[in-house]
């Protein structure tokens, strides 16, 4: 049986800022991402069962891309978790609620790293996370490949 490929794109809204950069992107402001999520595996060859010829459902991958990423992300306002970042959430907090704090500071880069290990932790075992793309803005974007990271 060959080993296919899926790839489905997401899209969400957030805003972020790169706390301690020395250009504009220090200041807050936002892009309208796209999500690029590649996985890989056999397809079901079971004739009775009702995914026959599938690697996975794709109502299932937006499941859990949804879950695990564009449900808590969408319209958020990103920060690295600091001092500094509490002190704006604090201030922020009275009138939005979807701001999320990371442990790293919300690059492009660094948000698929985030990513991919969300991702790893939540398909199902049969099917392998091969590779991210996350587009900021229509000619940027950055990506991870599971050869090169195991």
């Amino acid at each position: 049986m060959s080993v296919i490929r899926l790839t489905k794109e997401f899209t969400f809204e957030a805003a972020h800022m790169l706390e301690g950069y020395d250009g504009l992107c220090r200041e807050i402001h936002g892009h309208s991402y796209r999500l690029f999520v590649t996985v890989k595996g056999k397809p079901e060859s079971d004739p009775s069962s009702p995914k026959l010829g599938m690697v996975l459902d794709f109502g299932i991958l937006k499941r859990i891309v949804g879950q695990q990423i564009v449900d808590r992300l969408d319209h958020a306002f990103m920060m690295r978790r600091s001092e500094r970042a509490e002190e704006v959430t604090e201030t922020l907090g009275m009138q939005f609620s979807k701001i999320v704090l990371t442990d790293y500071q919300p690059t492009c880069e660094n948000m698929l790293a985030d990513f991919a290990e969300r991702l790893l932790g939540a398909l199902p075992e049969d099917v392998e996370l091969c590779s991210l793309r996350l587009h900021e803005t229509a000619t940027s974007f950055a990506e991870w490949y599971a050869s090169d990271n195991f």
